[in-house]
């Protein structure tokens, strides 16, 4: 039962615990703790599959990994809902992976940044308040108690960060005594930490102890060059240098630029910060990265990239405001209209004549020649401390000659593309903006337009995209002639969606944005930009932009990448590429205005080949299949995914179940109605391995509709038999008896011996559902009989299966045996060790019935031996409870108990909703 009232929280700064109240919630193994330590670092975010195997398993996973993962996400979300019912943190499913949902203020890490950053802005002695209760989250090394491979040295980072801030808050408020006491054993054990060097040598030197601090440097300073072969950071020696004269300042005084008895500098530093928004919601993971950044003091580059509009200038300049004081020797600022719709990119020759006059130089001392104004320039901030921010850049050599040579200066680049080039030339730290979280959205609506209970539903229609919610602001802001419900009304139009976020000043809003990110691209990245706008699914990969733009697969995934280093797409997980929902928008208006119908057309046709290739390819990897629908011998024009073994099927089915979807519904608006039958049975074979009632039914009707608008008597046999099959799976016999008996006529008006087999089989298992057992085996024996004279193995070997199945039900359980021994040598024959670890089950369980209780145990022993050979983990735990069954017929306890054990311990790992069948059949021993 839920624990009303009560909320629960993360901690993973120290052993990753859930805690409800006062209580701490069990979770589970390592394993677990580990998979919700990934969620909740990532918050909000969507954390890939692929992803979270890597960081459980560190590039080794072991072959279940995934169905270890699905099971723990169904664990976690029992245990969630166990303590805080349906409301609260909740994990979702969002291809490519899950997310979870949560207040982030519930989990300690994201509490501590947030401490961090209210930190910043407070006086002294409430920013030592703050961060003391922000240490006081870690309880011990953080993320104790969970797999090895999961690192996060962000958060040692996050907590150096912390300390860092409280102790110059400390010093502060003069208590130099308590942080000598505290400090001086850190810099013992690690002398190389430069900044709490300098920190303990400002107590030193406060509390009248010089000598002390000018010894301590002497230490550091040897441990430095003995460990590194270099000096100490600029500001160690610039701390050093002001006690040797004895007029070190306080930090206030340094933040001001004034020293302690110094006299005025002839030239005041430079200012040159554009006004920043009043606020910045959503965004204190940034700036902790950014403060981070900026508390190194390596000269490090911050290069902050992103799609238009998702607020890149905004949080540069308002977090160089706020740490602007951390920078005595002043701040330069610089548009580099990069992708202004107004202007052409700024030279950085100009660049460095505004930087060189911002530095006092005249306009007589500027050297002509752009090599020569680069030399002053690194002359004169050599050895300055200065932030240098770079707005809105397009390219690497643009930013390189602005950036400084010294360790104590910092720049900041911001950019629509990701600048690659300068990670590599510069060991620049780069840093992807993502959308606001909700309530962050919501929150920068408020703040222009004030509250309204659409303001939920109009940050979704912005798809939490800044400008547009700033811009969905200022209208309702404007005047009375707007409302909130017609605002909505008009975004909910996904045709006039763009037009309604544009306002008179704005550079012409979103759209404009966006069409000077697409018209910057290189040509053939910008045609598979376009190609895109003919996908409709939420996802692109390059095997099927290679099938789409017939280029290979290689060439599709560089342009891909060049997108997502753009930031027009995002790679959400390794060759999974998404679009924002007002990119995808703009995407369709443009592909309609860019691309001829006809050419819309052709890509239409080409991604529905790669679907109905692809998707029959991999169901052939999973089941028999009896349908009429081949593409295996189609034309090798495109190159096709690996999928080698049922795993492979289940994954890539998995990952492309909603883009198969969105598929299937374009090609039906279309009126492409053989191809949206088509597309519907071969995805059907994947629901009939990986059951889901609601979205099955859907896309069997929406195929059934297709097929008879189509006027297609086969693909309407076929989707009335896939209607059977979800009844059959549901056991809701009845609402498709009526399906099963117009499959068998369509079939005999065809003369179409498969489909007569298919619909007599489907037929006759519904009726069997019913108790009419009789009838039942009369139709199976006559579709065994049909399946043997058209000469189909697999048929055949499906039909005797089938009929197993119904004669057990019937009771006659001699029959059972014989038909699927038969099925047996024909999964043998075939080489299916799948079908054959079925068969021999089944076998197992009708001869422990029939109290032949040797051969019960010889079936289910060599199934587990098929089972442990194919690495088949689940159904080695369900082949273990049927021969624990066998053991505990003959009495022998407890060898039953050590397999229903060994079941027990593979559905922990494998899959924990199945773990209730082994504790029962344990319990039953006891």
């Amino acid at each position: 039962m839920a624990e009303n009232g009560l909320t629960a929280r993360f901690r993973l700064l120290g052993p990753v615990q859930l805690v409800v109240g006062d209580r701490t919630v069990p979770i589970g193994g390592p394993g677990v703790r580990g998979l919700l330590a990934l969620l909740a670092l990532n918050a909000n975010k969507v954390v890939g599959l692929d992803e979270i195997i890597d960081a459980l398993w560190d590039h080794d996973p072991p072959a279940t990994a995934r169905t270890i993962v699905h099971g723990n996400v169904s664990h976690l979300r029992r245990v969630l809902r166990n303590v805080q019912g349906e409301h609260g943190a909740r994990i979702l499913t969002s291809p490519p992976g899950y997310l979870l949902v949560v207040d982030p203020l519930l989990i300690d890490v994201h509490h501590a940044r947030a401490l961090l950053g209210r930190a910043a802005h407070a006086r002294p002695e409430i920013a030592s308040a703050l961060l003391a209760e922000a240490l006081a989250l870690w309880r011990g090394p953080a993320l104790s108690g969970v797999p090895d491979a999961l690192r996060a040295p962000e958060l040692e980072d996050l907590r150096l960060a912390v300390h860092g801030a409280r102790v110059d808050a400390d010093l502060d408020l003069d208590r130099h005594a308590e942080l000598i006491a505290e400090l001086s054993p850190i810099v013992r054990a690690n002398p190389l930490a430069e900044r709490t060097a300098g920190q303990l040598m400002r107590a030193l030197y406060y509390a009248g102890r010089r000598g002390d601090a000018l010894e301590l440097y002497r230490t550091v300073s040897r441990a430095i060059m003995d460990a590194l072969g270099v000096e100490p950071e600029a500001r160690l020696r610039w701390v050093h240098e002001r006690i040797l004269n004895d007029d070190l300042p306080s930090r206030a005084e340094a933040g001001a630029g004034a020293a302690r008895g110094a006299q005025p500098d002839p030239e005041p530093a430079p200012s040159q910060l554009p006004a920043a928004v009043p606020s910045l919601p959503g965004r204190q993971a940034e700036l902790a990265w950014l403060d981070d950044l900026v508390g190194r003091g390596d000269g490090t580059v911050a290069v902050v990239s992103g799609t238009a509009g998702i607020g890149k200038s905004a949080l540069a300049v308002w977090w160089a405001h706020r740490v602007a004081d951390r920078f005595p020797d002043g701040v330069l600022f610089a548009s580099l209209r990069g992708f202004d719709t107004r202007h052409s990119p700024l030279d950085p020759a100009e660049l460095l004549t505004q930087f060189l006059l911002g530095l006092g130089v005249t306009t007589a001392q500027i050297p002509d020649r752009p090599h020569e104004r680069a030399a002053l320039y690194r002359s004169l901030i050599a050895r300055r401390r200065m932030l240098v921010v770079l707005d809105d850049a397009r390219t690497t050599d643009q930013v390189r000659p602005l950036l400084p040579p010294g360790p104590g200066s910092m720049t900041v680049v911001t950019s629509r593309s990701r600048l690659d080039g300068l990670a590599v030339s510069n060991a620049a730290k780069l840093r992807v903006l993502g959308a606001l979280a909700e309530p962050d959205a919501v929150q920068v609506i408020e703040e222009l337009a004030g509250p309204s209970p659409l303001n939920h539903e109009l940050a979704k229609l912005c798809g939490y995209l800044p400008l547009a919610l700033r811009i969905a602001g200022a209208r309702l802001a404007a005047g009375p002639k707007w409302t909130a419900q017609d605002l909505v009304a008009e975004l909910r139009d996904e045709h006039t969606r763009l037009a309604a976020l544009q306002v008179e000043g704005a550079e012409g809003g979103v759209r404009a944005a966006f069409d000077v990110s697409f018209r910057s691209l290189p040509a053939e990245v910008a045609e598979t930009f376009l190609q895109l706008g003919a996908v409709p699914g939420p996802t692109a990969g390059p095997y099927l932009m290679a099938a789409i733009a017939r280029v290979p697969m290689a060439e599709a995934r560089r342009r891909l990448r060049a997108l997502a280093a753009h930031n027009l797409v995002t790679e959400t997980d390794r060759d999974v590429f998404a679009l924002h929902d007002l990119v995808r928008v703009y995407l369709r208006e443009l592909t309609e205005t860019e691309l001829p119908a006809e050419r819309r057309a052709v890509l239409l046709d080409r991604l529905v080949e790669f679907y109905l290739r692809t998707a029959d390819h991999a169901r052939r990897r999973m089941v028999r299949i009896a349908d009429p629908v081949d593409f295996s011998g189609a034309p090798e024009k495109i190159e096709l995914p690996a999928i080698v073994s049922f795993d492979d099927a289940l994954d890539w089915f998995t990952a492309e179940w909603p883009n198969l979807l969105a598929t299937l519904a374009a090609v039906n608006v279309k009126g492409r109605y053989g191809q949206a039958w088509r597309l519907a049975q071969v995805a059907h074979s994947y629901r009939l391995v990986s059951p889901l009632l609601d979205e099955w039914t859907r896309m069997v009707d929406c195929g059934l509709r297709a097929a008879e608008d189509a006027g297609d008597p086969a693909g309407q046999g076929w989707m009335l038999v896939a209607r059977c099959a979800i009844a059959l799976t549901f056991e809701v016999p009845h609402s498709a008896i009526a399906d099963a008996e117009r499959a068998v006529e369509l079939a005999a008006g065809l003369g179409d011996r498969g489909l007569s087999i298919a619909a007599a089989v489907h037929h006759g298992s519904l009726i069997s559902l019913l108790g009419e057992h009789d009838r039942a085996v009369e139709l199976l024996r006559w579709a065994l009989g049909e399946a043997e004279h058209g000469g189909n193995v697999e048929l055949r070997g499906q039909v005797l299966t089938d009929c197993a199945v119904i004669e057990k039900r019937a009771g006659h359980l001699r029959e059972a045996i014989a038909h699927q021994l038969e099925a047996l040598e024909i999964d043998r024959e075939l080489g299916d060790d799948c079908y054959a670890i079925v068969s021999l089950n089944r076998l197992a369980e009708l001869t422990l019935r029939t109290g032949e209780v040797d051969d019960a145990e010889r079936y289910a022993g060599e199934a587990i031996e098929l089972a442990i050979r194919g690495r088949f983990v689940l159904q080695e735990g369900v082949l273990r409870l049927t021969l624990g069954r066998v053991l505990r017929t003959r009495g022998e306890a407890e060898a039953a108990r050590e397999q229903f054990a060994r079941a027990l311990r593979i559905y922990q790992r494998a899959n924990p909703n199945l773990v209730g069948g082994a504790r029962v059949e344990l319990a039953g021993l006891d």
